[in-house]
C-alpha cells in the first residue's frame, strides 16, 4: 500500500486547523489537527507522523517551547515547520535554532504551505545528488573538534561536549561534508532548511554567526568557515572520518 504523508497542524486557532487541514487533504496528504502541546504530547504518544506544522503563537506552551522539547525527545527527527503571525527575523531565527525545519509568515496561501510542506519532506529524504551528505554514526575530526554524528555532539580535544542547536548541527554538517568547496547561500538553505534563498533573507548568515561563536572561530580571521565575497562560504580545514563512536 503507497505511504500517504501524515501532517500534524498544531495551531489554537479553529478556523486555520479547519482551512488548512480540508486543504491539504484535498491535496492528497492525510492530516490531524489539534489545539495546543496538551494535544499534540497526546496523539504522538500513539501515532507517529511525517511532518508537523507548528503555530508559534499559542497560549500556554508556545510553539518555540513544543519545538524544543520534540528536538530533545523521541520525535527529534520528525521535520517541522513553523507558523508565526509576525515577520519578525529574530523569531524567524530563534525558531531556526529550536530545530525547526523551515518558517511562514502569518497570513499565508495554502498553496504556499503545501508547496513548503512537500520540500521540507523532499529535502528529509534526499538530498541533490552532487551534495549527498554521508552516512550518519561517524566521527568526524576537524581541527581542534570531533562531531559524533549519532548523537548529534560536537566535542573539543579535551572530550568536552559542545551543545548545539538543531539548525547549527544541520549546518555544520554540511559543511564538514563538503569541505574546501564554496557553497552559496542558496545551496546553504535548501540544505538546512529545505527551500531557496530570498533577497532579504539573512537567516544563513547569522546561523553562520552562531556556528563560529561555538567553533571559537573568530570572525575576523576565520579559521573554519571562511567568506567568499559574492559567492558564500567554504569551510576551509579538511576533514578526518574516524569510524563509528564508541
Amino acid at each position: 500500500m503507497e505511504h500517504v504523508d501524515h501532517i500534524l497542524i498544531v495551531d489554537d486557532d479553529r478556523e486555520i486547523r479547519e482551512l488548512v487541514g480540508n486543504y491539504l487533504k484535498k491535496n492528497g496528504l492525510r492530516t490531524t489537527v489539534v489545539a495546543d502541546g496538551r494535544q499534540m504530547r497526546a496523539f504522538l504518544e500513539t501515532t507517529p507522523v511525517d511532518l508537523i506544522v507548528l503555530d508559534i503563537m499559542m497560549p500556554g506552551d508556545d510553539g518555540l517551547m513544543l519545538c524544543r522539547e520534540l528536538r530533545a525527545g523521541k520525535h527529534k527527527a520528525t521535520p517541522v515547520l513553523m507558523l508565526t503571525a509576525r515577520n519578525d527575523e529574530t523569531d524567524r531565527i530563534i525558531g531556526l535554532e529550536m530545530g525547526a525545519d523551515d518558517y511562514l509568515v502569518k497570513p499565508f496561501a495554502a498553496r504556499e504551505l503545501l508547496a513548503r510542506i512537500n520540500a521540507v519532506l523532499r529535502r528529509t529524504r534526499m538530498l541533490p545528488p552532487n551534495l549527498v551528505v554521508t552516512e550518519s554514526g561517524r566521527l568526524l575530526a576537524f581541527g581542534r573538534w570531533r562531531l559524533d554524528t549519532s548523537a548529534r555532539h560536537l566535542l573539543d580535544e579535551d572530550g568536552t561536549m559542545v551543545a548545539l542547536s538543531g539548525a547549527e548541527y544541520r549546518l555544520l554538517r554540511v559543511f564538514l561534508d563538503h569541505p574546501q568547496r564554496v557553497l552559496n547561500r542558496d545551496q546553504l538553505l535548501n540544505l538546512t532548511q529545505g527551500r531557496d534563498a530570498d533577497l532579504f533573507d539573512r537567516s544563513i548568515d547569522l546561523l553562520v554567526s552562531r556556528l563560529r561563536q561555538r567553533l571559537l572561530d573568530d570572525a575576523r580571521e576565520p579559521a573554519y568557515i571562511k567568506t567568499v565575497r559574492s559567492e558564500g562560504y567554504v569551510f576551509s580545514l579538511a576533514v578526518e572520518v574516524l569510524g563509528a563512536p564508541s
